[in-house]
């Protein structure tokens, strides 16, 4: 008796941890948490780096990131800092594409 009781938790045990990594993977539509978080930084290192250039006006430039694909929106005063940006952008470790929605203003 005790060891069928025995049997039964780990087979619970083994039932939860595999739903509980099946919580945790990826989709093509929704983040892992390792991914969530590793575009979190991404966003973080393109904004600094276009923060880093005086040329641009970080204020009026939101950046997003998926998977490792960056979207750039918002309004720029030219299409020379629409380019500074993603050309920023790009230069970031890790980002695998750049899209440029920015708008000239």
């Amino acid at each position: 008796m005790m060891n069928q009781f025995s049997l039964i938790i780990r087979f619970l045990s083994v039932v939860l941890l595999v739903l509980s990594l099946a919580g945790c993977a990826g989709s093509r539509r929704h983040e892992s948490t390792g991914e969530y978080l590793d575009d979190t930084v991404l966003t973080s290192k393109v904004k600094t780096a276009i923060f880093n250039d005086p040329s641009l006006e970080v204020l009026d430039i939101n950046v997003k990131t998926f998977k490792g694909v960056v979207q750039l929106s918002g309004f720029v005063d030219s299409e020379k800092a629409a380019n500074k940006a993603v050309e920023r952008a790009r230069a970031v470790s890790g980002v695998k594409m750049v899209n440029n929605s920015l708008i000239v203003k």
